[in-house]
C-alpha cells in the first residue's frame, strides 16, 4: 500500500477503500471538491497547510484509524453538517476542533485533521466538526450545527469510551469565533441547554464583529444584516464575555495577513477584566492558517495549550 505524500493527486485520497464512508466530506474547499480531486496537497498548498509532510502523515494515519474502525464519519441533519470521530477511547476526555475558512469553508484539511492526529497521539480523543458554511452560513446556523454536534458526541460518550467531563473547544480563524461564540450566554452553548467547555484553544481567531473584524466572516456570518450595530456587538465575542466564560488559550502572529491581531488583544482585554484564566502568545511573523504550526515560530502551540487545559487556576501572559 503506498502511503500518501505532498505529490498524491487529491483523487487518490478520496477514493480509497479506507475513506469510502467517508469520501464526499474529506475534501475542501467545499464549492471546489470536485475540481480539487484532480490536484495535488502541493498545488493546494493555499487551501490545505503550512505543512504539507504534516497533513500527508495525518491522512496516512487516517487511513490506518478508518481500518480499525477508530475513525468514523457521522452525517448529522443538514448535508453539510456532521463531524469525523477521531477515537482512542480509555474513557479519556476529548476535543471538539473546529477548523476555520472564514464561513466560507471548513479547512479541515489545514486545521482539523492534523490537529485531531496529534490530540491523539498526546492522548486525547478527537472530533473534527464541520458546519454550515458559504450561502448558509448566516446566523445562527453555524451555532446550530457546533450544538448539533455536541450533543450527539454527548449521547455517543460511552460508545465511544469519552469523558464528556472538562471538555475543551479548539477553533481557528472564524472556527475560533465560531468556537468563542459557543462559549457565551447570549448566542452560545448554554441556550441550548449543553454544558460550556472547560477551556477554549484559540488559533488567530476571529473575535469582533466590529472595526477591526475579518469583513469576509462579518459578511458571511451576518449577511444582509452586517451593518447592524446590535447584531454586530451579539456576535462580538469581547462584547459576550463574562466571569463565567471558560479558561481560555489563544495564539496568534503579530503581523497576521488576515485577520488583524487586534482580535487577540480585544480578547485578552475583555478576559482580563472578567478574571477568566487566560494565556495569550504573540507570535513573530506574518502567517495565518498554520493549523499545529509546524516549522514556524508557533511550533508546539497545541502541547503548550493542551497542558494550560489541564492546569490549575492562573492568569499569564
Amino acid at each position: 500500500m503506498k502511503e500518501f505524500t505532498e505529490n498524491t493527486p487529491l483523487y487518490r485520497v478520496r477514493h480509497c477503500k479506507e475513506f469510502a464512508q467517508m469520501k464526499d466530506h474529506l475534501l475542501n474547499p467545499y464549492s471546489l471538491r470536485f475540481f480539487a480531486q484532480f490536484s495535488s496537497l502541493k498545488t493546494g498548498r493555499y487551501v490545505f497547510a503550512n505543512n504539507l509532510k504534516d497533513t500527508a502523515r495525518a491522512l496516512n494515519k487516517m487511513r490506518e484509524m478508518a481500518r480499525e474502525k477508530t475513525l468514523v464519519y457521522r452525517s448529522l441533519s443538514h448535508e453539510a453538517t456532521g463531524y469525523f470521530a477521531f477515537l482512542i477511547g480509555k474513557d479519556g476526555p476529548f476535543v471538539l476542533v473546529i477548523p476555520g475558512g472564514g464561513y466560507h469553508d471548513v479547512c479541515s484539511m489545514a486545521e482539523g485533521f492534523p490537529v485531531a492526529v496529534k490530540l491523539n497521539e498526546l492522548g486525547y480523543n478527537a472530533y473534527v466538526g464541520l458546519y454550515r458554511v458559504g450561502r448558509e452560513a448566516r446566523f445562527p446556523n453555524p451555532q446550530d450545527d457546533v450544538a448539533e454536534i455536541l450533543k450527539d458526541i454527548f449521547e455517543r460518550a460511552e460508545e465511544d469510551g469519552v469523558q464528556t467531563k472538562g471538555y475543551a473547544l479548539c477553533g481557528f480563524s472564524a472556527g475560533g469565533h465560531l468556537a468563542a461564540s459557543m462559549a457565551t450566554k447570549t448566542v452560545g452553548l448554554p441556550a441550548y441547554g449543553l454544558p460550556l467547555p472547560k477551556t477554549l484553544l484559540l488559533g488567530y481567531p476571529v473575535v469582533t464583529m466590529g472595526t477591526f473584524t475579518h469583513k469576509g466572516s462579518r459578511n458571511a456570518l451576518l449577511g444582509k444584516e452586517k451593518d447592524n450595530f446590535k447584531l454586530q456587538e451579539k456576535y462580538s465575542i469581547e462584547r459576550q464575555v463574562d466571569e463565567s466564560y471558560p479558561s481560555t488559550y489563544l495564539w496568534q502572529c503579530i503581523d497576521d495577513p488576515a485577520v488583524p491581531v487586534e482580535n487577540s488583544k480585544m480578547l485578552v482585554e475583555a478576559l482580563r477584566a472578567h478574571s477568566v484564566r487566560y494565556e495569550y502568545h504573540p507570535v513573530e511573523g506574518k502567517g495565518h492558517g498554520w493549523g499545529l504550526a509546524i516549522g514556524t515560530s508557533a511550533e508546539g502551540w497545541l502541547e503548550r495549550a493542551v497542558a494550560f487545559w489541564q492546569e490549575s487556576d492562573c492568569i499569564t501572559e
